[in-house]
């Protein structure tokens, strides 16, 4: 929403609702295969753009890291506070240890990315695809850290880029036209030109689609799949049903998307996506370890354990500052900090433990009795169903 409002100048609550409208429409009749394709192009162009970008910024500054982290230095209000680890690790450790496990653990439970593994031949295609995935992300990662020290100072020679007072003054941080989130695009106009900055604007459209439609692809996977087909119908449905409930569900999520991005309008998204990561850490992940690697869980135990992770994270947010205070207005927030992860995280493969263990039904036995055949499946992929197209 913030990037079209930047690009054409609309309303912002408008921007939401085509940008939610274009990826309901794009999830509801591309399926799995247009969501691939859209994420092929999207990783290659944005790869492109970050190496070009940084390759810009590091020729500003005669390819001269130590001279970029001085001017950056001599500029940010923090000064040298900006090469430490972080102020929060200091200030708060707490907050930044549960952030860390949240990042570190959520990642294997992002359920758009264990979706991927099902669009892949066989296990060994599987395993290829992490190594190949983590190598382009650990070079992305690495570009950003001259990507972000670069910004510094380039914005800060371009006061056109912020909201400035009547003395011409401006706060770097706070300013920023469009908000922090649009520093790269800044970044990109004050590097490359307007051409630059059409293009990874363009790049940037296209990562929106590719991560949105990958997340409403889960979702709606979940509840036609799992929650209708496995649950609700017991199996007995057509594909033609199932199809229509995906699209449903699309449309549905679709909505609720347009409404918490209305609502968190000015949420950093670096916050929210640690947000993402918390839940999927409190919920799934505890419930792939411990299905995987304990011959003592059952559903009733992995069912709920999830449950109350998820609740835990959520709920622990919104009481937090950041939602309690920042959105809903109250003046103090009831949890000391806003990162989850530290509680949600032990409590839900504890719960998912104790509720195992207490569970004395014919289901469990059996499912018991039913590990050593999924765990040679899950080592080796034998017996795995085959690949799909949607």
């Amino acid at each position: 929403g913030k990037l079209i409002v930047l690009l054409f100048g609309i309303n912002y609550k408008l921007a939401v609702v085509i940008v939610g409208a274009l990826m309901m429409i794009y999830v509801a009749f591309g399926g799995m295969t247009a969501t691939t394709w859209v994420q092929i192009i999207k990783a290659v162009l944005m790869l492109f753009g970050a190496s070009l970008m940084t390759f810009l910024v590091l020729k500003g500054f005669n390819f001269n890291i130590d001279f970029m982290l001085e001017k950056a230095v001599e500029i940010h209000r923090d000064g040298r506070h900006i090469l430490a680890p972080g102020q929060s690790l200091i200030s708060n450790p707490i907050n930044a240890l549960s952030l860390g496990l949240a990042l570190a653990l959520g990642t294997a439970g992002l359920p758009h990315i264990l979706m991927r593994f099902f669009t892949v031949a066989n296990a060994q295609e599987a395993r290829k695809s992490v190594i190949w995935a983590s190598t382009f992300i650990g070079y992305f990662y690495l570009l950003t850290f001259i990507i972000g020290f670069g910004a510094i100072w380039y914005l800060s020679q371009n006061p056109e880029l912020f909201n400035r007072g009547p003395d011409g003054s401006f706060d770097l941080i706070k300013d920023l036209i469009g908000g922090t989130n649009m520093v790269a695009v800044h970044l990109a106009n004050a590097v490359g030109g307007e051409l630059l900055l059409g293009f990874l604007a363009a790049v940037t459209f296209a990562t929106i689609v590719a991560v949105v439609a990958g997340l409403s692809l889960a979702g709606a996977a979940a509840i036609s799949h799992d929650l209708y087909d496995n649950v609700i119908a017991k199996g007995n449905v057509t594909e033609a049903q199932k199809m229509r409930i995906s699209r449903l569900s699309t449309v549905a999520l679709g909505i609720l998307a347009i409404l918490l991005g209305i609502v968190f309008e000015n949420q950093n998204v670096a916050f929210m996506v640690g947000l993402a990561f918390a839940i999927a850490a409190s919920s799934n992940f505890p419930v792939l370890v411990l299905s995987i690697s304990w011959r003592g869980c059952t559903t009733r135990g992995a069912t709920l354990g999830g449950f109350i992770g998820l609740f835990t994270a959520t709920a622990w947010v919104v009481l937090s500052s950041t939602v309690w205070v920042d959105e809903f207005g109250f003046a103090e927030a009831i949890t000391p900090f806003p990162n989850p992860g530290i509680l949600s995280i032990p409590l839900a493969f504890i719960s998912i433990w104790f509720f195992s263990i207490t569970d004395k039904s014919a289901n469990a036995a059996t499912e018991k009795a039913a590990f050593d055949a999924l765990s040679v499946r899950a080592q080796t992929g034998i017996g795995v169903s085959k690949a799909e197209a949607h």
